[in-house]
């Protein structure tokens, strides 16, 4: 599938318009970035099977772990269009797409774990 860079940014904008207002100052500051795909070199260290991908990183101190310490790099979601255009069929399926991996990477922000993501639906 195939859809422009802009088509997609405003997909991503969709899905974090869906964040409820009362989480949206807690995410000031956090850039939502869009990259092709995740490096190689991430994917080994985040142990990632050889045949899976990832669609989306968020990469910060999450917010239960307290006020960021020095040397601790700025909170940052990432999206990886290209593996996501590569698995969805169509825009609606993208959008459904992007919106669980936006939404998944934003409870990472306020310190949900995968284990507690799988087990409320979003894993």
């Amino acid at each position: 599938m195939h859809v422009s860079d802009r088509t997609f940014r405003r997909l991503v904008d969709e899905a974090l318009a869906l964040v409820p207002g009362e989480f949206r100052p807690y995410l000031a500051g956090v850039p939502v970035v869009i990259e092709d795909w995740a490096s190689d070199a991430l994917l080994d260290e985040l142990d990632v099977p050889e045949d899976d991908t990832l669609y989306g990183l968020y990469s910060g101190r999450p917010l239960t772990e307290g006020a960021p310490q020095s040397g601790d790099l700025p909170p940052r979601i990432t999206i990886y269009k290209l593996p996501l255009l590569e698995d969805c069929d169509d825009e609606n399926d993208l959008r459904e797409e992007i919106a669980t991996t936006v939404i998944h990477e934003i409870a990472h922000h306020f310190g949900i774990d995968e284990d507690r993501l799988e087990g409320l639906g979003w894993g």
